[in-house]
C-alpha cells in the first residue's frame, strides 16, 4: 500500500472542500428528547515538528485501552504524536477534571446553549476551548447529525482557520490540543462487534491509537464527503461501551 502523501493547506483545499460540502445533502436528526450539541472541524496547516509531539506518557491514558473492543493488548500507544504536516484538523484530548468522557478524544464543541443555534454554538466551544475565534467567512459547510448514546444529537460544521493565531486550551476542558494531518484519514478504518449492540463499531486509526464514534465516524464522514467528494453516512456506525455514558 502507497504511503498516503502531504495534503497542501492552499486555496485549492479550500475551494475543493467548500465544494464537496455544499453537494451534500445533510441528514438532520429530530432531538426527541435527547440534548443538542454542536462539534467544529477546523481545518489548519500543521508542520511535523512544531505540532507533531503528543505530551502524555502513555501511563497517563493506559488505563483507558483496556476497554477498547476488538484490540489486542499492547497494539496501541494511545498517544498521536507524529501525525502533524500540512493541512490538518484539530483534535483534542478532554481533561481528566472532566465528570463525563474525560481524556477521550473530541473536536472542539458542546451543548447548545437555550436562544442560540447549533452554529452558534459550535463557534462559541471553538473560542472557549481552543481560543479560536471563528468567523461566518471561515465556514465551508456541515456534515450529518450524530446521535450518540450519551443523550446528545450532535451537529458537525467545517471550518477553514489560517493566519497566525495559535490554538490554545482551556485547561478546564481541554488537555491537549493536536494537529492531524488529513494523510491521516486515509487510513482505513475498522470495524468491530460488541455483544451490547447488533451496529457495528467505528474505530479511525490515528498515530498509536483508534478515534471512536462519535469523533471517529464524524472525521470519517469529513474525509469521505470534503475530501474525498464521495457520499458516506456515519449515524449509524456504533460508539464503545464506554463512551455511552
Amino acid at each position: 500500500m502507497p504511503t498516503p502523501s502531504t495534503v497542501t493547506f492552499d486555496d485549492h483545499l479550500r475551494s475543493q472542500l467548500r465544494f464537496n460540502l455544499g453537494r451534500h445533502q445533510v441528514r438532520s436528526h429530530p432531538v426527541a428528547g435527547r440534548k443538542r450539541a454542536a462539534v467544529c472541524l477546523v481545518v489548519v496547516d500543521s508542520d511535523a515538528e512544531l505540532h507533531g509531539n503528543d505530551p502524555f506518557a502513555a501511563a497517563d491514558i493506559e488505563n483507558r485501552l483496556p476497554d477498547i473492543p476488538g484490540v489486542e493488548e499492547g497494539s496501541l500507544t494511545g498517544l498521536v504524536d507524529g501525525t502533524a504536516g500540512g493541512a490538518a484538523l484539530l483534535l483534542t484530548r478532554r481533561s481528566p477534571r472532566l465528570t463525563a468522557h474525560a481524556h477521550q478524544w473530541a473536536l472542539p464543541g458542546g451543548r447548545v446553549d437555550e436562544g442560540e443555534t447549533a452554529f452558534e454554538a459550535a463557534v462559541r466551544e471553538a473560542a472557549e476551548e481552543v481560543s479560536l475565534p471563528l468567523s461566518v467567512d471561515a465556514y465551508l459547510g456541515r456534515l450529518d447529525d450524530y446521535p450518540t448514546r450519551s443523550g446528545y444529537v450532535i451537529s458537525p460544521f467545517v471550518f477553514w482557520a489560517e493566519g497566525t493565531t495559535e490554538p490554545e486550551a482551556n485547561p478546564d476542558e481541554v488537555a491537549s490540543i493536536h494537529r492531524i494531518a488529513l494523510r491521516e484519514l486515509q487510513r482505513a478504518p475498522r470495524f468491530v462487534t460488541i455483544p451490547e449492540s447488533e451496529r457495528p463499531v467505528i474505530q479511525v486509526p490515528i498515530g498509536g491509537d483508534l478515534i471512536h464514534a462519535p469523533t471517529g465516524a464524524i472525521m470519517h464522514q469529513f474525509h469521505a464527503v470534503a475530501v474525498e467528494g464521495q457520499e458516506l453516512r456515519v449515524d449509524e456506525f456504533e460508539q464503545p461501551v464506554f463512551a455511552w455514558r
